[in-house]
């Protein structure tokens, strides 16, 4: 029987629950069982497609297609395997589909509550991952923090769902904060004491706590929380702030989590974890022989998360080159032509990142064209690719007004257009080119080189694309599409041959880069910068 675990949070938000999930999934994983991980978040969007990053940072988009929370990326960067739609459910989803039901009349009629009705839907899919016969382990994050209005349906349903499951097949770990009072020179357990007295109240007995602390906690304090919190002593566990969040799993492991939970869900232990290849992957990140600076060009800099992916990416390509990537996040909309050589002199190489809307889109522009002309390694996605076209139209073809009709529908040149499916959707969320295409690589183009073969499958998230109208004019300028897709034909992949690295990818590759397998184009990019930076 599949075993579950379900991970809440307490006192406060932004403890980490993402990064303990995937920790102990990744310690899991390296003792040989099957795990995957899922995330419920509280909030009535249907799912974060139509949020603005300022809002939810970063949307993840899946395998499949789906438009998800941030946290998969954590999970699958750790795990190294893909999710999908049933990874993430939110409270939007959970109703929709039962207000679906109610119109179908499959409640036969009854008055359609929070309870059984919204808890019965949770705790369905709650299991559904479990059901497919394809995991030992399911765990489940939830999100917000216990005491929160919007989370209390999903407290139910684990408190519904420990008593079908039993004690034997399932656990909940409790996260929770540790604060040090400086003025008073100690650590505070009485945060924990009154998290864990209102999981309580809500029928939830934490079989496992993990505290979030600046300082290492003593035996008398563990032995404190235990007591206080009805836990056994060895169920309260350390997770002290860290350097990297790389450095969680093997923290967790000293701590003992993964044996504290297999002895509770009495699963064997098998052997120890194997974690070589993750030891090894920290060693090149802490133990740099070179560094890079590199520049982000995006219009949401203020909020990192919304750019969480590309700056994962970032670190696993500088593990790869034994290099440390330093990232500088330049506001697009503080670009000019005056000031590009300013604020981009003294980089070793120029990512344009994605994004949407006409805000910023000039001094996408303008760095872009510093760098081509300049010959310092430009690495552009979706948008950023897309603005490399424009450029390129505008100040090589000689297409003054060449433009998207993202930004101007009237556009004299669209280099960029509308994809002819699109032009018919009303509905924003879910709507746009979503999940994996395959790519076909032109044979001697960069592309193809930095794969290592002709076709590939990335993840999309768009509406415009090239117009191919006008490929035959670029290509004869210089411009190579050297990924076709091979189904509609859609240009997926632009780079130039005359420059050390040029090249714009309408798909999102940061998205598939985890630790065991650093992205190749963010791999090649990076040494392409260092190489640069060498010339220097």
């Amino acid at each position: 029987m599949t075993k579950y675990i379900f991970v809440t949070g307490g006192v406060t938000s932004s403890l980490g629950k993402g990064i303990i999930s995937a920790s102990l999934a990744k310690l899991l994983q390296a003792r040989g069982y099957r795990v995957t991980i899922q995330k419920f978040d509280p909030y009535i969007n249907i799912d974060p497609g139509t949020l603005n990053p300022y809002e939810h940072g970063e949307c993840y988009v899946t395998e499949d297609g789906a438009e998800t929370d941030l946290d998969l990326g954590h999970y699958e960067r750790f795990l190294n395997v893909p999710t999908s739609q049933a990874n993430n459910i939110t409270t939007g989803r959970i109703y929709q589909n039962v207000i679906n039901k109610e119109r179908e009349g499959a409640y036969l009629g009854k008055t359609v509550q929070v309870v059984p009705h919204i808890t019965d839907e949770i705790k369905r899919n709650m299991l559904i991952l479990g059901e497919s016969g394809e995991f030992d382990i399911v765990i489940t994050e939830l999100g917000g923090t216990v005491g929160d209005i919007e989370s209390l349906p999903y407290i139910e349903s684990v408190r519904q769902l420990r008593w079908e499951l039993g004690s034997a097949n399932s656990l909940v770990i409790h996260l929770t904060l540790v604060p040090y009072l400086a003025a008073a020179g100690e650590l505070k357990t009485k945060p924990t004491q009154h998290s864990v007295k209102m999981l309580l109240e809500y029928g939830i007995q934490p079989d496992i706590l993990v505290c979030r602390t600046e300082h290492h906690i003593s035996q008398d304090i563990r032995r404190k929380i235990a007591q206080f919190c009805n836990v056994n002593i060895n169920a309260v566990v350390e997770s002290i702030d860290a350097s990297t969040i790389y450095d969680v799993p093997l923290l967790m492991l000293k701590e003992q989590l993964d044996r504290t939970v297999l002895t509770k869900l009495k699963l064997p232990h098998k052997s120890e974890p194997d974690l070589e290849s993750w030891k090894d992957f920290l060693g090149r990140l802490k133990n740099p022989t070179n560094e890079v600076h590199i520049g982000v060009v995006g219009k949401y800099v203020e909020l990192p998360d919304a750019y969480k992916s590309i700056s994962e990416a970032f670190i696993h390509a500088g593990a790869k080159n034994e290099c440390k990537v330093n990232v500088k996040y330049i506001h697009s909309e503080s670009l000019t032509p005056e000031n590009a050589v300013e604020k981009l002199r003294g980089l070793d190489g120029v990512l344009v990142a994605p994004g949407f809307g006409s805000r910023g889109i000039d001094g996408k522009i303008d760095a872009i064209r510093y760098v081509r002309e300049n010959d310092i390694p430009f690495f552009g996605i979706c948008l950023g690719m897309q603005c490399a076209v424009v450029e390129y139209g505008r100040n090589v073809l000689g297409l003054p007004d060449a433009q998207s009709t993202e930004m101007n529908e009237d556009a004299k040149f669209p280099v960029i257009s509308m994809m002819e499916e699109q032009k018919k959707i009303k509905n924003k969320g879910g709507t746009m080119r979503l999940g994996s295409y395959a790519c076909d690589l032109k044979k001697g183009s960069k592309a193809a080189a930095i794969y290592g073969k002709n076709r590939i499958n990335e993840r999309h998230r768009h509406r415009y694309e090239f117009n191919n109208q006008f490929l035959d004019q670029y290509e004869k300028a210089g411009m190579t599409a050297s990924g076709i897709n091979p189904e509609n034909n859609l240009v997926e992949i632009i780079e130039l041959k005359n420059h050390p690295f040029f090249l714009g990818a309408q798909f999102h590759p940061e998205l598939k880069s985890t630790v065991d397998n650093p992205h190749p184009l963010f791999v090649n990019f990076v040494a392409a910068s260092l190489s640069h930076s060498k010339k220097k």
